[in-house]
């Protein structure tokens, strides 16, 4: 008979520093040496520590994986436990266990909602700690809404939606690819240098619409082919990191428009898309203080003017983000031990792209028109990152607790950018971002008709609702959530003074609730 799991069971293990998550009504055990090796990055399933991640894992993993998933299972919870009454995972409050101890680098401040560094501390955590705050989402609405969600994904599979279009899909998009390459080396051949630049720029831009596909397991489902091609078309004909973006990525899905745990709005000193930022707040994704310093409070005043100037130059930060990941992974002996061969064949691969690349500028035939070559072609690919900055920035950055669903909390921070079909392929298919982060492994071919059975599913579900804007007015949107923040900066110390010291009336009533409740189950556990 399978062992049953209490509540506080589940609470005493994960403070003696076992990764414990829900999945089904079952409690699975993580061990180490699979969050070192996961394929989507350890950091993905810590943030889901002491919380029901049913629906993540499920949208995440083809069901081939999950009797994979299921074998780490330790016991089954008690039927009235459902829905689940989640932890606050330890990493969010800056907890690190490792080699058979806890580490403490970074504390959540009163209100328990912003985290800031530390020193490190040899300490354990509490059962305080990993309470969460108070939420305003209903456990009971949430279970129904994820129930829902569930069903739509079935009827998703059912209709072979999450097969991949191999020859309409990718047949005209291969099309694409060939002719965009040929067009920048005949148009190079004929001296028109700025024009092949930005041919290959286009290339660039396009091919990285794949590359995100293969991250996400979309092409193959198997993750050593679909990680082999994102290394050559990735790390080979782009030169960035694949290993970088899947670790990144997968983190940004899980905690989307999350201040301190999301990496794609964690931006200073370029953009802050809230007033959060100015309290250098820490990031657990970089695992540093992001600073609101003097160059950060003069370039984050005038972010909605210079945003696109600073996207021409986005792919630079890429290259820049791509390199440390790679640095910092030569030395992660853990990770090695899972899939070692892709880290080699990354570097191999971006060796070899700056040895191609370097040629074509050399042949440009001076250093003024390499380094023009240089700009015209990284500038072409800024669209993307356009697309991808619209669907998030505008939305909602607030902290709903570990008792938020998946789905309630894609709808929340992610927005659709309306544009007719004809143009998807400027876009890629990511501009329907609402039903990609609701189901991610979808190919994005198939896009548009899951999008409108999400456009069904939010009018189905009160408490939902599907967000969509033009891409006028997506960047209207956009620029308004900067210039907001930007107007802030000037007065972001009085704002401060003013939520801490509410922040400490309102939490120190929470904390004095909490003592009580913990010492009551104490002294009910020593009797």
């Amino acid at each position: 008979m399978a062992t049953t799991l209490t509540r506080d069971e589940v609470g005493s293990r994960i403070l003696a520093g076992e990764h414990l998550l829900v999945f089904r009504g079952a409690v699975l055990r993580v061990p180490q040496f699979w969050l070192d090796a996961h394929p989507g990055g350890g950091l993905s399933i810590l943030h889901y520590v002491g919380r029901d991640s049913t629906d993540e894992i499920e949208a995440y993993h083809a069901d081939s994986i999950i009797p994979m998933v299921e074998k780490y299972t330790i016991g089954r919870l008690q039927d009235q436990l459902n829905p689940w009454e989640p932890f606050f995972p330890p990493v969010m409050g800056g907890w690190n266990f490792a080699a058979g101890k806890w580490t403490r680098t970074a504390e959540l401040d009163a209100s328990r909602t912003l985290l800031h560094e530390s020193k490190p501390q040899n300490v354990a955590p509490t059962l305080l700690d990993i309470t969460p705050p108070d939420s305003p989402m209903d456990l009971q609405e949430q279970a129904l809404l994820s129930k829902h969600w569930k069903e739509l994904h079935q009827r998703i599979k059912d209709l072979g939606l999450y097969q991949c279009r191999y020859i309409t899909g990718y047949g005209p998009e291969f099309a694409r690819y060939s002719t965009l390459g040929f067009l920048s080396w005949y148009t190079f051949q004929q001296g028109w240098i700025m024009t092949s630049a930005v041919f290959l720029g286009l290339l660039w831009h396009q091919v990285l619409f794949t590359v995100h596909d293969l991250g996400h397991l979309g092409v193959t489902g198997n993750w050593s082919m679909d990680r082999m091609f994102a290394i050559l078309i990735g790390n080979l004909l782009n030169g960035l990191s694949i290993g970088w973006w899947s670790d990144n990525h997968n983190v940004h899905h899980l905690v989307t428009n999350h201040p301190m745990h999301d990496p794609d709005i964690e931006h200073l000193p370029f953009f802050a898309i809230s007033p959060v930022f100015f309290g250098n707040v820490y990031s657990t994704y970089y695992k540093r203080t992001m600073d609101f310093d003097a160059f950060a409070k003069v370039v984050i005043s005038i972010q909605h003017k210079i945003f696109y100037v600073v996207m021409l130059f986005a792919r630079f930060n890429l290259f820049r983000l791509s390199y440390e990941s790679l640095y910092r992974r030569a030395f992660d002996t853990r990770r090695a031990r899972g899939h070692g061969w892709a880290w080699g064949a990354e570097v191999a691969a971006c060796v070899a792209f700056w040895c191609w690349f370097s040629r074509v500028l050399v042949a440009c035939g001076s250093w003024q028109k390499a380094f023009a070559y240089v700009l015209v072609s990284f500038a072409t690919t800024s669209p993307l990152h356009i697309t991808i900055v619209l669907s998030h920035f505008s939305m909602s950055t607030a902290e709903l607790g570990p008792k938020e669903s998946f789905a309630h909390r894609q709808l929340r921070t992610t927005t659709d950018i309306y544009t007719p079909q004809s143009l998807d392929f400027i876009h890629g298919g990511l501009q329907m971002q609402v039903a990609h982060h609701l189901f991610p492994r979808v190919p994005r071919h198939n896009l548009r008709i899951v999008t409108k059975m999400v456009q069904e599913f939010c009018d189905e579900n009160e408490g939902v609702e599907f967000h969509e804007f033009g891409f006028v007015a997506g960047n209207q949107e956009m620029l308004g959530v900067l210039r907001g923040v930007a107007e802030m900066v000037g007065h972001f110390k009085v704002f401060a003074n003013v939520a801490n010291t509410e922040a400490m009336e309102a939490v120190q009533k929470k904390i004095r609730k909490q003592e009580v409740r913990l010492g009551a189950a104490q002294h009910g556990r020593s009797d």
